[in-house]
């Protein structure tokens, strides 16, 4: 415990990673004081990680974000301004705009509002229920959803359900049914149907949050924007076309073409408005922070975003690693609100929020903190000593110097050519095969932020797409054998400039084995045994994308070496006695306070299958054989020891009859040190 919330420096170790994606190993490792060498095909990735590690000045950041927010608010401040219901003060902040798609019903032409549901706000962070009338749209309070009476404004009987359901909506006016989203050539039109706005200073008693339908101004405030955005002159706002994809297809799907046409006219003003005040500022680094909170903002301001009716917020369009398209819209203030009383952000989605995040983790980068928990009480500790960057933030001197290597690569790790035995550790996160398409998600960001960079080389392609991309992807025709050889090659590559018996350290994480016999052949391909699989709890349980859906949040972590030690009881012979690892392991997950599920256990059970097979195949591998014909030999050898299934049913035996106790550790713990317990490979 002393040693984790102590400063640490490690100068001259060089610690590498071929896919840095978020950054996340290079930002800890040139924390500490490592050299860091990181890659990734994807511009994005390339931007990010370079914008995390580069020092800011943070007074002239704050300074600047505080002006182009201030010019904003007297540019197009007025557009997120309402009338309060309760005392009628008229400039009163709009929190969030709320938006149905509309369609055409293809029987009698008129327009039919796609309402899913009519449940606005639950009664869990507002006093009451808020349903919307399907008759008249006046937003009522109710106290039973179930039960919620007739509309106070024109007598229409209430309810939840919604004209939408299944794909299948029943036309109102003439009773005929059609489906959605059908072919449409343009994408859905939107109305403005609630407004969700803030009044801090309300005149009069009023108790939750603030909800009312949009009255004539509000409408013209959508109109005005509309007037002024045709009449701006474009200059940052993309007009690029979406290219097909496994993930874009969707919005295809849903008729969008170009990527403008997932905002709606105030979005694209203040988003205009904003890019065009960050191309003028001249302080290269702050203009460059400024372009990656865009890159952040436009999660938000865009019409895919849906709105939570429990927590009665926004979720951003990458709550899901996809492209969601939903019925029901949420439209964030661009400029953010500031409660008057806190001074803290109110809502998300708006430059406040995204400025003060920045400032804070910016801020976290010069002075770096842990978090200890004792008896349920949060503190911070400080770790004085260490910083994150390419120079020390402040002119005192330390241990590990003020200068660190810091090599940030936009490119094919592939096709680098690293020196033999120079690196410490490779410590990385590489694709989950075709889990995430991260290329055609991070796009839609690309396409704004490469207008605010137009001279950078990196970011002179039209997409971030590359055909050599390591993820699974059936538009593209990219399989099984392209994403092994690929990795094979990354790998090989690692392992040459890795020094001997250096650690080559992933996660993975998949639900379909055959996913896992591609890391297989991989690492065989390279020459590198696995010293270890540990089980890690790494997704959150209640993430959007897999809250509820029984979906493991355990990664495998592989420990990969060309030479080493591996502990002899990981040497399982027989499903019954692989069973007893995966069962300890569970075991020691819920002592750590992770209740493992029926698809963690089988996450952990591919992990060791995968390590076992290297095990077993690795004195008589052929790399020279096709792509194919390994990726068989591995799945053959794993059908002839046995499957995940076979383990499992073991380990659901076992299970209830394992202990919990801490003493288990203890006995480990002396049995582990015996020197005939461990196998050099």
């Amino acid at each position: 415990m002393t040693e984790y919330f102590g400063a640490h420096q490690f100068p001259g170790r060089r610690v590498a990673d071929p896919f840095m994606g978020g950054g996340t190993p290079l930002v800890e490792a040139n924390r500490i004081g490592c050299a860091t060498i990181g890659t990734d095909i994807n511009p994005m990735a390339w931007w990010i990680v370079r914008e995390q590690i580069e020092h800011l000045d943070l007074m002239a950041y704050r300074q600047t974000a505080e002006r182009l927010r201030a010019e904003l608010a007297v540019e197009i401040g007025t557009l997120y301004t309402t009338r309060c219901v309760v005392d009628g003060r008229k400039d009163a902040l709009v929190k969030y705009f709320l938006w149905v798609k509309v369609a055409d019903c293809p029987q009698c032409d008129k327009s039919v509002d796609l309402f899913p549901g009519y449940l606005l706000a639950e009664d869990v962070r507002h006093p009451r229920n808020v349903i919307v009338c399907p008759g008249c749209g006046e937003l009522n309070e109710v106290a039973d959803r179930r039960n919620p009476g007739s509309c106070k404004d024109c007598g229409e009987t209430l309810h939840t359900e919604g004209r939408v359901a299944r794909g299948k909506v029943i036309c109102p006016h003439c009773s005929h049914t059609f489906a959605v989203p059908g072919k449409p050539k343009l994408p859905f039109s939107h109305r403005l149907f609630a407004l969700e706005y803030v009044n801090p200073t309300c005149g009069k008693p009023h108790v939750g949050r603030f909800f009312k339908k949009p009255d004539a101004d509000d409408l013209r405030n959508v109109a005005e924007a509309e007037c002024r955005q045709r009449e701006l002159k474009t200059i940052f706002t993309p007009d690029d076309i979406i290219p097909s994809g496994d993930e874009t297809d969707r919005l295809h799907r849903w008729g969008y073409r170009r990527y403008r046409e997932m905002f709606n006219a105030r979005q694209l003003l203040g988003l205009e408005l904003s890019c065009r005040f960050i191309a003028g500022v001249t302080d290269r680094r702050v203009r460059n922070a400024l372009a990656t909170n865009l890159s952040d903002l436009l999660r938000y301001q865009n019409m895919l975003c849906r709105y939570d009716t429990m927590a009665l917020k926004s979720l951003d369009i990458f709550s899901v690693h996809g492209f969601p398209v939903g019925l029901i819209q949420v439209e964030s203030n661009l400029l953010g609100i500031v409660n008057p009383g806190s001074a803290q952000p109110v809502g998300s989605g708006g430059w406040v929020n995204i400025i003060e995040k920045y400032f804070k983790a910016k801020e976290y980068c010069d002075q770096p903190f842990e978090i200890r928990n004792e008896m349920g009480r949060k503190t911070m500790v400080p770790v004085k000593g260490e910083w994150i960057g390419e120079n020390r933030p402040t002119a005192a001197t330390s241990a590990g110097g003020n200068q660190r290597e810091v090599a940030i690569r936009c490119t094919d790790s592939a096709s680098l050519e690293l020196p033999a035995q120079s690196l410490d550790a490779v410590f990385t996160d590489p694709p989950y095969f075709g889990n995430v398409q991260y290329a055609e998600l991070m796009d839609f960001c690309y396409v704004w932020l490469r207008r605010l960079a137009p001279d950078l080389p990196e970011f002179q392609t039209v997409s971030t797409r590359n055909p050599h991309e390591l993820t699974a992807n059936i538009t593209a025709g990219r399989g099984m054998d392209h994403f092994a050889e690929g990795l094979g090659q990354v790998f090989t590559k690692m392992a040459v400039a890795l020094k001997t018996g250096a650690p080559l350290a992933f996660t993975f994480h998949h639900n379909d084995p055959t996913a896992y016999h591609t890391l297989a052949v991989a690492l065989l391909d390279a020459r590198m045994v696995c010293s270890a699989s540990l089980p890690c709890p790494a997704e959150m349980g209640a993430s959007i994308h897999i809250s509820g859906t029984g979906s493991s949040i355990i990664d495998t972590i592989f420990v990969c070496r060309s030479t080493g030690r591996t502990r002899r009881l990981w040497l399982a012979e027989t499903p019954a006695a692989l069973a007893g690892v995966v069962s300890e392991e569970l075991n020691r997950l819920r002592m750590g306070g992770v209740k493992p599920t029926e698809g963690d256990a089988r996450c952990i059970t591919f992990g060791h299958l995968t390590r076992l097979a290297i095990w077993h195949l690795r004195q008589n591998w052929d790399s020279t054989v096709s792509t194919s014909s390994k990726l068989k030999l591995v799945k053959d050898w794993q059908s002839t020891f046995g499957d995940a299934d076979a383990v499992l049913s073991f380990v659901r035996k076992e299970q209830p009859l394992a202990p919990l106790q801490d003493g288990m550790m203890v006995s480990e713990d002396s049995k582990y040190g015996e020197p005939d317990d461990e196998i050099p490979f």
